[in-house]
This record gives C-alpha cells, sequence and structure tokens, in this order.
C-alpha cells in the first residue's frame, strides 16, 4: 500500500496516546497513518455515567461508522468498549499486545484499600467497580464520577489542595499584616525618638527590641506557610495546578478506575495507586486491549492484522467477549470476566453482580485452549443457569 491509513480516534488524551501507540507500531512495519479525530456520542454527553446513555458503543459507534461510510480506512478503540454486537461488514482486524488489564486505586496520600476507613468516599462510573468495592468493603461509599482519566483524578486531589491554597493564603495575608504592623509600630517610633531626644532613642531602640520578639518569624502563626502561595503554585505539578482550579461537588476519598489508563496516560509516576488484585476485582471483558476495526472486505485489514495482532491477546479477549455476550448485558453489566493463556489451558475468572455487590454469581475455570470458544459458551450457559444474567439484568433496571 502506498496511501497513508486514515486511522480514526477519539480526541481525548489517553485515546490519542493509544492511538498514537498504534501509528508508532504501524509505522516500524513501515506503514503510513494519519490519525483523524472523531467526536462520538459519549464525548458530548458530559454529564451522563456510562450506565446512563442509553445503549453501549457510545465511545465507538461513531468512529466505526466512519470507517463503514469509507471516511477513514480503520479505528482504534479500547477493546472494552465495543459492543460484542459488531457489524456485519465490520471486522475487528487487530488486537495488539494487551496492557494491564488490572483496577487501581488512588488515593490523595497513598491509603490501600483495606486501610480505607469507613465511611470513606470511593468515586468510579462503572457498575462492575461499584459492586466490587462494596462487595469486598461493605463499609465503603460508592458515589458516581465521569470524565477521563485526568478529569477523575483532578476531582480527587482538588479538596485538599485548595483547601491548602486557602489556609496559604491566609498565612500570606497574615504576614503582610503583620509587616504592615511592624512598619507602622516602626514610623511612629522613629517619629517618638526625633522628639524625645538622644536619650531616649536609646532607651525606645531597648524597648522595641524586647517588645518585637513576640511577632518574629518563630511565633508567627501558619508559620510552615512561610513560601509565597505564587511560589508554591509554580512547584505544583500540571496535573495539582488543574485539579486546583476545578469545581467539585463531591469530596472523594479515592477512586477506582483502570491501571492501564494511569500508564498510557503517564499519571503513574504523579498520583498514589495501588493495582487491585484481578482474582477480587475480576477486570471489564477486553480491559487493557486495544481493538482496530476495519471493514471486511479492505486491504487495510490484511495490513494491520499482520502488522499488529497478537495471538495471545486476541485469544484471551475473544474468550472474555464470549462469555460477556452469552450471558448478557453488554459493556456496561456489572460484569467481570478475565481470561489468561496458561498453557494449554486458557483460565477464566467471572464475577457477576448486583448492583450493590451483596449478591454475587462467579467462578474460575479452565478452557481447552484447542476449543476455547466452544467452553467458553459452555461455561456462560452454566452461569446463566445459575442466575448471573438475573443479576445483570436487574442491576441495570435499577
Amino acid at each position: 500500500m502506498t496511501d497513508a491509513i486514515r486511522l480514526a480516534t477519539r480526541g481525548s488524551d489517553l485515546a490519542l496516546r493509544q492511538a498514537s501507540e498504534v501509528k508508532t507500531e504501524l509505522e516500524d512495519h513501515r506503514t503510513d497513518v494519519e490519525l483523524v479525530e472523531v467526536e462520538t456520542t459519549g464525548d458530548r454527553v458530559d454529564d451522563a455515567l456510562i450506565q446512563d446513555l442509553g445503549k453501549t458503543g457510545a465511545f465507538v459507534r461513531s468512529l466505526d461508522r466512519k470507517v463503514l461510510d469509507g471516511d477513514v480506512d480503520a479505528a482504534v478503540h479500547s477493546m472494552k468498549d465495543v459492543p460484542t454486537d459488531v457489524p456485519e461488514d465490520l471486522v475487528v482486524a487487530a488486537v495488539p499486545r494487551r496492557g494491564n488489564p488490572a483496577d487501581a486505586l488512588v488515593t490523595p496520600n497513598g491509603t490501600s484499600l483495606e486501610n480505607l476507613p469507613a465511611g470513606s468516599v470511593v468515586g468510579t462510573a462503572s457498575l462492575r467497580r461499584g459492586a466490587q468495592i462494596q462487595a469486598h468493603r461493605p463499609g465503603l461509599e460508592v458515589e458516581p464520577i465521569r470524565g477521563n482519566v485526568d478529569t477523575r483524578v483532578e476531582k480527587l486531589l482538588a479538596p485538599a489542595l485548595q483547601d491548602e491554597h486557602e489556609r496559604r493564603t491566609e498565612a500570606e495575608k497574615e504576614r503582610m499584616s503583620e509587616d504592615a504592623r511592624q512598619q507602622e509600630r516602626g514610623d511612629y517610633e522613629a517619629s517618638e525618638t526625633i522628639e524625645e531626644g538622644v536619650e531616649n532613642l536609646d532607651n525606645d531602640s531597648e524597648s522595641d527590641s524586647e517588645s518585637g520578639g513576640d511577632s518574629g518569624p518563630d511565633n508567627r502563626q501558619n508559620a510552615e506557610f512561610d513560601q509565597p502561595v505564587e511560589e508554591w503554585f509554580e512547584s505544583l505539578t500540571p496535573l495539582q495546578q488543574s485539579a486546583l482550579g476545578r469545581e467539585v461537588e463531591t469530596e472523594f476519598d479515592a477512586v477506582v478506575l483502570a491501571q492501564v489508563g494511569l500508564e498510557r496516560t503517564g499519571l503513574t509516576h504523579h498520583v498514589h495507586d495501588e493495582e487491585l488484585p484481578t482474582h477480587t476485582h475480576v477486570p471489564a471483558p477486553g480491559q487493557g486491549a486495544l481493538a482496530i476495526t476495519a471493514r471486511k472486505d479492505s486491504d487495510v485489514a490484511d495490513v494491520l492484522r499482520d502488522a499488529l495482532d497478537h495471538v495471545r491477546s486476541r485469544v484471551e479477549t475473544t474468550a472474555e467477549r464470549i462469555v460477556l455476550e452469552e450471558v448478557g448485558g453488554g459493556c456496561i453489566a456489572p460484569i467481570g470476566v478475565y481470561a489468561l493463556v496458561q498453557g494449554d489451558v486458557v483460565r477464566t475468572d467471572v464475577q457477576v453482580f448486583s448492583r450493590d455487590g451483596t449478591e454475587q454469581v462467579g467462578e474460575t475455570r479452565e478452557l481447552d485452549i484447542e476449543n476455547y470458544a466452544r467452553d467458553a459458551r459452555a461455561f456462560a450457559a452454566d452461569l446463566r443457569e445459575r442466575g448471573a444474567t438475573d443479576l445483570i439484568e436487574e442491576a441495570q433496571r435499577e
């Protein structure tokens, strides 16, 4: 192919980073790529949570429509956002090597999930994550939080930073007032000295030295905030500076989001995060993986598959998506499915929850690597019989 592949992507920071990774890998295979930003339904509904958008695929359909209409050659998606009912003329041409599938708990001060005090407020936009948190720590409060990775982290950090800014500002005002009082006192005493003569000057100077100690630097209130506010602001990271100006209705003690989102946006060096075990907090089907869609009959699909497809990642995510499709509920359901190729089996963990985490249907099963698709369907059928689909439908009605 001589023409550049036009690759559609959402315009969020994370989406652009993911698309750029795909672009770089294709270019390493001597394929020219042009990224095309597309606004999706999910991007336009800023005040809604994912489960409230009314359908799955809120971040996917707009991009795939561009592919089907021929406006672009392919599209980059987070696999967990891709509905299981892919349009007939479309194909998941490539599944690149999967990133970290786990969830992460992020706190302002590094507190672990086990050590969060009862009543702490944990933010998440996911029914699954909320149910898992409540199942593991029933004493915690789960509240909805909306936005991309940066936005959610900023909402977490904002209250403490804003409180510190207010205290620093008050301390700076006190220092300025005290300096003004000192200056005024000094001017008055200088005037007295001139009137009373040289002898009184010595006495006044001694008196001033004795009385001035009460307002010296060592006795100032909020002496720990001696650093000017502007200088303190400049010492903050860009993320913290942005958080400082964010309006927040709910004060969160922690947020839960995908570990790979933190890694791909470079936030792991700027936040306190705890990776949650995948056996207790089973990830969403496809979490950590990307899906590159293209028209089924296009030459681009073959190019993408040859350059990008990672067989193990495709097997694992396919097994997860089969279970999801067979159990029902789509990508917004309170269900976790995580498959891992181990030798000649695909070890698959499944958790299905009620919305409040008090009820659960779950199991770990080893699927035969040669017949994993068949075994995944049988696994899902057993889960349905045990009430998994009923839990999903009830959670979505609520």
